[in-house]
């Protein structure tokens, strides 16, 4: 699967509208997605990250957010594969500045909309 030009969704992020998205899709989207899309929103806080990394974070946070993107995500099952994919993309890019705190903190997030065996599901996550 191609990338779609992520960055030209950066006006789409604000940090309300993630949290929102993030509430409302959690169950549907699943631990991973959830996971990644967390760990990015909170590696964009860290003053350790460059401005640079923190654009294309804001780039595919703001896809992910934006409900008109290369697969809608109103479509059953297919719709967020290509939310997962731009912040996989993303995740892999910036993995070196990840605090092991962030890590942490986007796992124990998790607990709000996932069992433990959902959250187990992370641990399949390979960067």
């Amino acid at each position: 699967m191609e990338l779609p030009d992520f960055m030209s969704y950066a006006n789409k992020f604000s940090a309300s509208d993630f949290v929102d998205k993030i509430s409302r899709i959690a169950k549907r989207a699943g631990a991973k997605l959830v996971y990644v899309a967390l760990i990015l929103y909170y590696t964009l806080q860290s003053d350790k990250v460059s401005k640079a990394d923190k654009a294309i974070i804001i780039g595919a946070l703001g896809y992910m957010i934006s409900p008109l993107d290369v697969m809608p995500d109103a479509i059953p099952i297919v719709g967020l594969t290509d939310d997962l994919a731009v912040l996989l993309f993303v995740l892999k890019k910036v993995w070196g500045d990840v605090d092991p705190e962030i890590k942490e903190k986007a796992k124990n997030r998790l607990s709000k909309w996932f069992d433990e065996e959902e959250i187990s599901e992370i641990d399949e996550l390979k960067f």
